[in-house]
């Protein structure tokens, strides 16, 4: 087993692995993972189901160890300095561990009374706090075997948050969530980094990674492909060309004609891969012209985060979970 680093991290990084390593009887989990999380960043830890991304979050809060590598959690290494740094994380991890006998604010009463550095003087008025923070206060005296799986995730994203914390690990905390209540778990998340909180998200969807992370790191089988702001993560991804019309089968011939590959038809809407070398765009309009394509729309769309992951690593993602 690698010995661990005893460097110190950099004070604006709050997690950093060197060769993280998790191997369980046959298979390699998570390999050689050097990973770093700004402070005060939305980090979102990204890959499809199966990739690593929980393995990865559970040696980071010393849940399981590493079969080799090392990790720094707020400049500590994990696990052995878990006691003093894991007060400071609230963390939602494979969803929350609920009393189903006890109510949702019961539950929250627990929570918080195993915590040695809250006060019990203010314990109910945190509570109270916490859940109206997710929504759930007219549910609070409902019992938890009763709700739905994302009143859960709600209830445990309110236990996360009964303190004030310098890091915030969730993983897949949108899971079970209807559309609303997604918009309403991304704003809670801004409102926290806005507070200066650092929130590591752990996601397979592609859409909640770009709308609320300022940094992300794309995980497949195990291995990270890359990291870093997420304006930039596809920035070196070519875009798409986009031609909307009535024609579209004859638009989508004339453009693999001229070497636009992977073409996909959405309605009047068809939109291709440019090759690597492609032609000027202007020919290609030209030519659409010139073969009576009516044409209403026509460019280049912005690269995306799923843009990019196919780039990289060759395989489709799932979006949808």
């Amino acid at each position: 087993m690698a010995q661990p680093s005893t460097a110190q991290p950099p004070a604006d990084v709050v997690i950093e692995t060197r060769g993280l390593t998790k191997q369980y009887r046959g298979t390699l989990a998570v390999d050689g993972l050097d990973l770093r999380v700004p402070r005060g960043s939305v980090f979102g830890f990204l890959g499809p189901n199966g990739s690593g991304k929980t393995t990865t979050i559970r040696m980071l809060m010393g849940l399981i160890a590493p079969t080799a590598g090392s990790a720094r959690v707020l400049g500590s290494p994990m696990p052995r300095a878990g006691r003093s740094v894991l007060p400071r994380v609230g963390a939602l991890i494979e969803g929350p561990a609920l009393y189903g006998f006890l109510s949702g604010r019961d539950n929250l009463l627990r929570y918080d009374s195993a915590d040695p550095t809250a006060d019990p003087r203010t314990r109910k008025a945190r509570v109270a706090g916490a859940l109206d923070r997710v929504g759930l206060s007219a549910a609070a005296g409902k019992r938890a075997k009763a709700y739905s799986l994302g009143m859960k995730q709600r209830l445990g994203l309110a236990a996360a948050l009964l303190q004030p914390r310098e890091l915030l690990v969730l993983d897949e905390p949108t899971n079970g969530l209807d559309p609303q209540g997604m918009r309403e778990i991304r704003g809670l998340v801004r409102e926290l980094a806005a507070d200066g909180t650092t929130v590591f998200l752990s996601s397979h969807l592609l859409d909640e990674i770009e709308q609320v992370c300022t940094h992300a790191a794309v995980m497949a089988r195990g291995r990270l492909i890359t990291q870093g702001p997420v304006a930039e993560l596809a920035a070196g991804t070519r875009g798409r060309l986009a031609v909307t019309g009535p024609d579209p089968a004859q638009a989508a011939r004339v453009l693999a004609v001229h070497g636009v590959t992977g073409l996909t038809t959405d309605g009047q809407r068809v939109t291709g891969d440019l090759p690597a070398d492609p032609p000027d765009l202007a020919e290609i309009n030209a030519a659409l012209v010139a073969a009576g394509v009516r044409v209403r729309g026509f460019g280049l769309e912005r690269a995306s985060l799923e843009d990019a992951f196919v780039a990289l690593t060759g395989e489709g993602f799932d979006v949808a979970g």
